[in-house]
């Protein structure tokens, strides 16, 4: 399908063809590779100074990391000077863009989302308010993607040639900067790369709940988890007899709702009084995907670590929109995806601590996780590699650490300050319109009494919202078709908070650091009209 206007979505190419454009860092780093590995005087692989080999066992980090470390300390200089010089460059924009006003975010960095320039089939400029599905991708990350893929593609930890020592360095940077990040304790250690969130809370559940968990113990969840969060541990449960236990919402009846507001909290007093001896686990949300609500994350590890209880977080709705410090928050594991945070599809990573994750079997095999293997047994590596069977995805995870590198660079202090001036401009909009009922507290400027430590309010740039006589599908599909305007109806990949409202489906529009109030303008005029139609027509 043609798109009307696309021109202007067209992505550049860094490199048309190396005559026309000077050495990239990476490429300069290559040619210093190559005089300083593969030289007469250094190179103890080959006496061909063309030849590319590889090194170790072929899939074992055993014999290839061992490999590496002897090319690294001769390489070093050169492929920090190259990773340096290219995030220098491509961060500069955006160092720039941060300094804006946080009012102005918006508008300072819509010139590095390439595909926000664009009319939908309808004629209509495009409005994407859709962000807690997926985000958009800055130049920046869609440049080192394809960077990767001209310039420096090769597996890593299994080569000890100059392209797969470049690959290594940069997908091993990426865990780095992921660590630095969130402020692990531990550095890269305590980062394992994911498929995405989900696998992530998989493999917790899988490696650490199956090895922990006995009949009669306790996992303890919230009924507003998003289905990741539910069903890996429906599946454990179902294995080790242990028993799933939920804090429930506390939804308030039809005369004590204010105007347009639909209420509903998780009910966190009663969360907290729910952590018992029997408690083995807690898998919590820090923010709610459908109430846009903060989960009291340092309360809940207090108590449960009172108990001898862990503590999982779903963080996929607070770490691309807020600082995030796991050392400060306490908890024992953490699950991210990548692709809601300005990075590519594909990947996600857990955070773990590093004694936990220490105590941990594998839960696949392959390549890559392994010591050594015999006919009869296998030993494993250290984490992370442990958790990392076969080949991984490389370009995603260079990808994941220019995201990291783009949010660090707007400083996530403004990121969180610029979205929470979107998500009170977003609420007050939307309860001013007619027979639209907004679920989840308001943010925390409108708070009855103001925020508490139990009740944080509305932190996240999104409403989740019904229209009276109207389903959801309908509201969405028609602000779309008429007025391109892009947000989410259905459950949300969350029904049991759905079924607990008391309803089967909503609509959501959710705003990222690229959205401006103009944009919500458009979406609350398009609303007005869709009702308008429906309420004519029926």
């Amino acid at each position: 399908m043609a798109l009307i206007g696309a021109s202007s979505a067209r992505l550049p190419l860094r490199h048309a063809t190396s005559a026309m454009k000077p050495a990239t860092p990476v490429a300069s780093a290559a040619k210093a590779l190559r005089t300083t590995f593969f030289s007469p005087r250094l190179n103890a692989f080959s006496g061909s100074r063309r030849l590319i080999v590889s090194g170790g066992s072929g899939c074992s980090p055993r014999g290839s990391r061992r490999a590496h470390g002897v090319v690294d300390r001769r390489t070093s200089r050169a492929v920090e000077a190259s990773v340096s010089a290219r995030d220098a460059t491509d961060a500069t924009d955006a160092a720039s863009a941060a300094m804006a006003d946080a009012t102005g975010l918006g508008k300072a960095v819509r010139d590095d989302f390439p595909i926000l320039h664009q009319e939908v089939p309808g004629g209509q400029q495009l409005v994407y308010l859709d962000s807690a599905a997926t985000s958009q991708k800055p130049l920046h990350v869609i440049n080192a993607m394809d960077d990767y893929y001209r310039r420096y593609n090769a597996n890593v930890h299994r080569g000890v040639h100059y392209l797969s020592m470049l690959a290594t360095e940069e997908y091993e940077k990426a865990r780095e900067k992921v660590a630095r990040f969130i402020n692990t304790a531990e550095g890269p250690s305590e980062i394992v790369f994911t498929r995405n969130a989900s696998e992530a809370i998989n493999l917790v559940a899988y490696s650490w709940g199956l090895s922990n968990l006995a009949p009669g113990d306790e996992v303890l969840l919230t009924v507003a988890e998003h289905h990741s969060n539910i069903v890996p541990w429906q599946l454990v449960a179902q294995k080790t007899g242990a028993v799933l236990k939920f804090a429930p919402l506390k939804v308030p009846e039809e005369s004590e709702r204010e105007g347009h507001a639909g209420g509903a909290e998780v009910d966190y007093e009663r969360l907290l009084e729910m952590i018992g001896g029997r408690t083995k686990l807690v898998a919590v949300h820090q923010v709610s995907n459908v109430l846009g609500s903060e989960s009291p994350v340092e309360l809940i590890r207090e108590r449960a670590h009172a108990v001898g209880a862990k503590v999982l977080l779903d963080a996929c709705q607070s770490v691309p929109h807020m600082p995030v410090d796991v050392q400060q928050l306490g908890v024992d594991f953490a699950a991210v995806s990548s692709h809601k945070m300005c990075g590519p599809t594909g990947i996600g990573f857990l955070y773990g601590r590093s004694d936990v994750l220490a105590s941990m079997p594998p839960w696949m095999g392959g390549g890559e996780m392994i010591q050594d293997v015999f006919l009869d047994h296998s030993t494993y590596s250290d984490p992370p590699a442990r958790f990392e069977a076969g080949t991984p995805a490389i370009a995603e995870a260079i990808g994941l650490g220019a995201a990291v590198d783009y949010l660090t660079a707007k400083g996530m202090d403004n990121v969180h300050n610029y979205e929470m001036h979107l998500s009170e401009y977003l609420y007050k909009q939307l309860s001013a319109v007619d027979r639209v009922r907004i679920y989840g507290p308001p943010p925390p400027s409108l708070l009855p009494g103001g925020p508490s430590a139990l009740h944080r309010g509305r932190v996240a740039a999104l409403c989740t919202f019904s229209v009276d006589g109207m389903h959801a599908t309908d509201v969405s599909s028609f602000l779309d078709q008429q007025h391109g305007v892009g947000i989410r109806s259905g459950h949300h990949c969350a029904q049991p908070i759905h079924q607990g409202i008391g309803i089967n489906a909503s609509a959501r529009a959710s705003a990222y650091i690229y959205n401006t109030t103009e944009e919500i303008d458009a979406f609350i005029v398009g609303l007005k009209d869709t009702i308008d139609f429906f309420v004519n027509f029926s």
